[in-house]
């Protein structure tokens, strides 16, 4: 990479990261070139050089935290073995998230999808990258239990994805309610550890009657 490619690198991350951070720290109404800039430490000139407008800079900015988050987890995400550690995992990745301001951050973003065109099919694309990480998980660890050949992993990991969502944004107003839902989401991954702990007659038993319920 040539001194002025990586100079150009280096001050787009500078933008995405600063776009990131007055999202966070002063809302979607305050985050401009000027804000924006400033949190960079660059010209706000150079916003729209690399980005052509601040919407097509927070897109980016997006997509840009979305898969640096998801790195950060994957490692973890893939050794989940049960539904139940996928639930704890998913909680300790909540704790992780909201002390890290980045729950903030998502919930500016879905504020400014409703005004900035760009922004919500971005947050669309940046939760689509949870939802592939989820749907892997649960693929995998389905496949073990009685409900393998029921379940439906891809919609089960946009549930399981709007359910935090929901969570992360109910948090603000309601925060032992969140707490409560969280409690509920790990007790529902209990009972299933229950289920998958059964005997194999019992587990032909289960399969059986889901079968015969999946006819009526």
């Amino acid at each position: 990479m040539s001194p002025e490619s990586a100079k150009s690198l280096e001050t787009k991350t500078k933008l995405l990261e600063g776009a990131l951070r007055t999202l966070t720290e002063q809302g979607i109404a305050k985050t401009s070139a000027r804000t924006v800039a400033a949190a960079a430490g660059v010209n706000q000139a150079l916003v729209f050089y690399h980005f052509g407008s601040v919407d097509e800079l927070l897109a980016a900015a997006c997509r840009y935290g979305a898969e640096r988050a998801v790195a950060r987890y994957r490692e973890r995400m893939a050794a989940v073995t049960s539904l139940s550690e996928l639930l704890a995992v998913g909680r300790q990745i909540h704790e992780e998230e909201r002390a890290g301001g980045h729950v903030a951050l998502l919930g500016q973003l879905l504020a400014g999808a409703q005004t900035h065109a760009t922004l919500g099919p971005a947050t669309a694309a940046g939760l689509e990258l949870w939802i592939a990480e989820i749907e892997k998980v649960l693929t995998r660890v389905l496949a073990a239990t009685p409900f393998g050949e029921f379940a439906d992993p891809a919609g089960l990991a946009r549930a399981v994805a709007a359910s935090f969502v929901g969570i992360e944004l109910y948090e603000g107003v309601d925060a032992s309610g969140a707490t409560a839902a969280l409690d509920a989401l790990e007790q529902l991954g209990v009972l299933v550890a229950a289920l998958e702990d059964l005997g194999p007659v019992a587990q032909r038993a289960v399969r059986h009657h889901l079968r015969r319920t999946g006819r009526r």
